[in-house]
Parts: C-alpha cells; structure tokens; sequence
C-alpha cells in the first residue's frame, strides 16, 4: 500500500463512541483530552436526528466532554443546507427535539419529504402522508439510512427500514445526505487544511462510520461499543483498519502509532 500523508484530522463519532445516552463510554474524557495534546483538528461527526445541535452539546458538556460547537457536524446540519439548496418546504419526519435545527424554514405546505429518527411519528397515517407526496413527485430526503442504534435498553431500529420501505412503495430513492456518504465527511472537514488520506475516522458503525469514511480514502477505526456486533468488522470491503475496544483504545493507538 503506498506511504500514507503525516495525519492531520481525526473525526469521531459520538453515540455508541463517545457515550450511549447518557452515559459516557469509560474513559473516553480522558482520552479526548490525551488526543487533545497532538497535532491534529478534531470533529465530531453524528448522524444522529433525536435532538438539536444545541441540544446534543449540552448533553455532551453534562457528560464533561470538552467539546465547541464549531467543532460538531451533524446529519441535520447537511440536510437543512440540502433544503435551502433546493428551495423545498419539507415534511419534517424528525424528533421534535431536532426541530430547532430546522428554525426559519418553511414547512407548509410541503413539498418535500425530510426523514430522520422519529419513533414519535412513524405511524401508519404519517408515513402514508408522505408516501403520498413522494408518490406526487416530492423530493425525498434522509438525513441517514442507519439499520439500528444503540440505547441502554439494547439496540433499536433506526430511520434506515423506514427509508427503505417507502423507496419500495413509490419506487423511488432518496438522497441521504448523512453518513456514509463521502461528501457528509468532507463537509465536516471543511476550514481544516487537509485531503482525506490525512484523516481517520472512529466509530461503532462498521458500514456509515468506518465504510463510508474508507471508501473516500480515510482511515476507519472501529470501536466495539455501541451498535457494535461481534464480527461487524467482516461486513465492509476493504476491512477496518482497525479494531479496538473502545475510544480510549483508538486514541492510544493514533498517539502510539500515526503521529
């Protein structure tokens, strides 16, 4: 494999890395700061559609994660640019938590489907109401297909099979805009002075976390908390570069080893 460029970004994920709700993987405070000592930008970069940006920080600062929101870049972020980009009034299948994200655009009248995590809502008559539209030709738009996540009561299935069955039923695909799509990454990476073979990405999703940030040419750390499954790491081609334990254990390994 050809010499790799000297690292200068790490991107992390957050839940099921650096905690599942509310509680915080062991260690990882302290290996954020250790990872805070090396010359690396740092970004957290989350799928997740259950609460605001606003939101998600102060969870994170609750946990004493020593975290700036600049430094957060979300699924719900790319959407709303995706939103504003195309000049649609979308139906928002979210969490109410996560409206705020969305403050100051029009939703009446929608024209456009925006689908995230919303177990609160996915019911037979929303669902139905946006098949409807999709069906009228409305753009559809998920903010990330992810199978399942994890909460501390065990996994729980994520906005992935509900995309998925409305693509079936109006024959249709929606644009995600989450990860693991290559340009959510370099998104995230944007204002930090580097090309994607200097970065490497932590996470418990072998597929959207490690797959998509490999597959534009990053390094991917998988993490075996979280949504974490024994033998995930055979799932994606090429595998992980590497497998580790947790978030403390990835850090050790890019302070020992690619700095």
């Amino acid at each position: 494999m050809a010499a790799r460029r000297a690292l200068k970004a790490v991107l992390v994920d957050l839940s099921g890395t650096l905690h599942i709700e509310d509680a915080a993987v062991p260690g990882a405070q302290d290996a954020l700061k250790r990872l805070r000592t090396a010359p690396v930008a740092i970004r957290f970069v989350t799928n997740t559609t259950k609460e605001s940006k606003a939101e998600l920080l102060e969870r994170l600062r609750k946990m004493n994660f020593d975290v700036a929101e600049h430094e957060i870049f979300t699924s719900l972020t790319a959407a709303r640019n995706l939103v504003q980009e195309k000049q649609v009034r979308p139906m928002l299948l979210i969490d109410d938590r996560a409206l705020p994200d969305f403050e100051g655009i029009p939703v009446n009248d929608p024209n456009a489907v925006v689908i995230g995590l919303a177990p609160e809502h996915f019911n037979y008559q929303v669902l139905n109401e946006a098949f409807r539209l999709l069906l009228n030709g409305a753009p559809f738009i998920a903010i990330h297909k992810a199978r399942y996540y994890k909460r501390k009561d065990g996994l729980a299935l994520g906005p992935g099979p509900f995309v998925t069955g409305l693509e079936y039923a109006t024959d249709t695909k929606a644009i995600v805009v989450g990860k693991p799509e290559g340009k959510f990454f370099l998104e995230a990476l944007r204002g930090i002075d580097c090309t994607p073979d200097e970065v490497i990405m932590i996470g418990d999703d072998c597929r959207d976390d490690v797959g998509g940030a490999q597959s534009i040419g990053m390094l991917g750390i998988l993490v075996k908390t979280g949504k974490y499954r024994t033998a995930d790491e055979e799932k994606i081609n090429p595998a992980p570069y590497l497998t580790c334990e947790s978030f403390p254990h990835a850090v050790d390994h890019i302070l020992q080893h690619l700095l």
